[in-house]
């Protein structure tokens, strides 16, 4: 059978001319890097970089049931965005309190919010979505974004490169932390994935290499995959498909402080499996105390039983091996641990997340 081609943001033509490696990422061919992904990851920590996020997807929802629908499909209360333009993580859970996917929603007014999924989970996110639609008759519309491309500037200097770059992005001005705002044709949202300042930014797809170029003119590093995926291990942010899954519980992830509980009558999708889940995991850092690289699905041996990697790299900022690890119940901050790294029990020991955020080391 023959595979079918990759898919290509409406920036793919600009990776190519910049000489970037690409791979496949959820079907979509996408830079790893444009030379040194050490330096790209650097270059984020210490001044501005930008990633080509297009491969995600926005989703518009609207009408006069949405904030009710938006109640019973996510795990935490989009009740808490009190102020419109206001942002909220959240897992979306299947009804055994699997993860379907984690993604970010914004309220921009009462009967009007965007959601941002992953990319590899984009198809699946949805159907999902249509299908609870359907079963619980909610009045309202749900629209597919990809006539938009998406960017994300990260680092201590994305906003005062941005604004040199972008007029209109200085007219705006630049929502708060974890808000979002909008004009005609930009969606400026004050997040990212990263653990540093800056914004992800969705424009026209026509839009997109203006936008990209008048950026690379002001300063602003391209950055590939790679990169990103090491900032955000950094940072402590899960990534889905290695960190969890539809058969993987938030509260198996570090992800508890995304459910929210608080009122008993809000009857959302897992919520009856995650208050029966009993005893779960303890999700930690681990930091390599021997010579090695951490990788996913690495076996550890700690004083209360096994447990297993789940995202593990290099990191540029500490010059020290890291991973993620989901590990017994019990299991607290400064413990010694194994890690079986090809067949050989390395040493390591277990810390808080994140690692680093804006720019400094936590440990």
């Amino acid at each position: 059978m023959t595979a079918a081609p990759a898919k290509h943001t409406p920036l793919h033509a600009a990776h190519l001319a910049a000489g970037a490696r690409m791979v496949d990422f959820a079907g979509w061919d996408m830079p790893v890097n444009y030379g040194s992904q050490i330096e790209e990851h650097h270059a984020v920590r210490r001044d501005a970089g930008m990633f080509d996020v297009s491969h995600m997807l926005s989703l518009d929802l609207a009408g006069a049931g949405a904030t009710d629908f938006l109640r019973g499909l996510l795990a935490n209360d989009v009740a808490r965005l009190k102020t419109p333009g206001k942002a909220l993580y959240s897992c979306m859970l299947n009804e055994q309190g699997g993860v379907i996917d984690d993604l970010i929603v914004y309220r921009m007014a009462d009967d009007d919010y965007r959601v941002v999924v992953n990319a590899g989970t984009a198809d699946k996110d949805l159907a999902w979505m249509r299908a609870r639609i359907a079963a619980t008759g909610a009045n309202v519309t749900l629209e597919s974004r990809r006539d938009l491309a998406m960017i994300a500037v990260q680092g201590p200097k994305a906003l005062e490169r941005a604004a040199s770059a972008l007029p209109e992005l200085a007219a705006a001005g630049f929502p708060t932390p974890f808000s979002a705002q909008r004009t005609d044709d930009l969606f400026i949202g004050r997040t990212g994935y990263t653990g540093e300042d800056g914004f992800e930014l969705a424009v026209p797809a026509q839009r997109a290499q203006a936008v990209w170029d008048a950026l690379v003119a002001a300063g602003v590093r391209p950055c590939g995959l790679g990169a990103r995926d090491t900032l955000r291990l950094e940072a402590g942010m899960n990534l889905y498909g290695q960190d969890m899954d539809d058969h993987v519980s938030p509260l198996d992830a570090g992800l508890a402080w995304t459910v929210d509980l608080r009122d008993e009558a809000r009857g959302f999708v897992g919520r009856a499996a995650l208050e029966t889940h009993g005893e779960h995991k303890v999700f930690l850092g681990l930091i390599l105390e021997d010579k090695g690289v951490l990788r996913a699905h690495m076996k550890v041996a700690t004083a209360r039983g096994a447990g297993e990697t789940t995202s593990g790299s290099f990191s540029p900022s500490l010059e020290k091996s890291i991973a993620f690890a989901r590990l017994p119940a019990g299991t607290e901050p400064g413990e010694a641990v194994q890690v079986d790294v090809r067949g050989k029990a390395l040493a390591a020991r277990t810390v808080k997340l994140p690692f680093v955020r804006n720019g400094k080391a936590l440990l």
